[in-house]
């Protein structure tokens, strides 16, 4: 019997795979076991017997956190990556899939990303400590391809959202801090503050997307480049704003605070090796991926993780 252990699976992504209802999941969250642990997570892995695995689990913060503590986001996804690798192949498992994410790309590249362009110059000194760690992740996937023919491979999602985020003001992801900036808004009757001008243009993933797309890699993707996962359509901050609070019925100002820095204007990626596979795909939109987002926070606040 088909048996998929999900690490990670507390998180946004996992959240995803537990509305699939799959008999065929095993989900493991920090309860389950510490995977900088070897011998925790060769516990895990000898208990379940699973035959592939979503390798979700990972040590994450913000620019600030991860400013600052380098060395712990270096050690704790090394740790995670390597037991987690290492224990997939003593048990044999058929297939595993990990994750990264686009802010491992060198700081310094060519635009539109491209899988090849991974390990050609340092990432951005904010988070080179995660974003080294992240890359072994694919130099481990890739080394034990060669050397014992595991079929591990790596997909690298745009900017991720959905209901189960990270909701924290100071080190979520724009579109749940956004959210969450939003709701204590409209609650306190103040201005909806955003930092810049809006004018920057991002890729956005739905959660359940990615989820989708793993399972789909579970059986159809075996390269040993990664693959990017993004439907390539760029949404600006500011459209993405007022979406917001139109689906939050925010009647207060929407202040663009332009004397802030934007940031990079774009970060386009290059999806052709997805549409290569898969170009009938249709991601969810924007609009659909928000309002489902929005409405689960409504619902959930205050029991959120922030």
């Amino acid at each position: 019997m088909e048996k998929i252990l999900i690490t990670g699976s507390d998180g946004l992504i996992g959240y995803s795979f537990k509305k699939m209802n799959d008999s065929r999941f095993c989900f493991a969250g920090r309860k389950q076991a510490d995977l900088t642990n070897f011998e925790q997570t060769k516990k895990l892995f000898e208990e379940i017997r699973p035959t592939k695995v979503i390798h979700l689990a990972a040590a994450v913060g913000g620019i600030g956190s991860n400013s600052i503590h380098s060395g712990e986001y270096f050690r704790n996804n090394i740790l995670i990556n390597t037991n987690v690798l290492e224990c997939a192949r003593l048990v044999k498992v058929s297939k595993l899939v990990s994750f990264m994410s686009t802010c491992v790309f060198p700081d310094k590249t060519t635009y539109p990303l491209v899988e090849t362009n991974l390990h050609q110059g340092p990432p951005h000194p904010s988070n080179f400590g995660y974003a080294y760690a992240k890359r072994m992740l694919e130099v481990q996937s890739s080394a034990y391809r060669k050397e014992w023919g595991c079929d591990f491979i790596v997909l690298i999602p745009a900017n991720a959202y959905g209901p189960n985020d990270n909701w924290s003001l100071t080190d979520g992801h724009v579109i749940p801090s956004l959210i969450h900036k939003c709701f204590l808004a409209k609650r306190d009757g103040t201005d909806f503050p955003i930092w810049g001008s809006g004018a920057p243009l991002r890729e956005f993933i739905f959660s359940d997307d990615i989820a989708k797309l793993a399972l789909w890699a579970l059986g159809n993707f075996s390269e040993d480049q990664p693959l990017i996962l993004s439907s390539g359509i760029e949404t600006s901050i500011k459209s993405v704003v007022l979406k917001i609070a139109e689906i939050m019925d925010f009647k207060g100002q929407v202040v663009f605070d332009a004397t802030k820095p934007d940031g990079q204007f774009r970060k386009p990626s290059d999806v052709s090796k997805l549409k290569k596979y898969l170009g009938d795909y249709e991601f969810a939109s924007i609009e659909v991926g928000l309002k489902s987002t929005v409405h689960w926070f409504l619902e959930n606040y205050p029991q959120i993780r922030k």
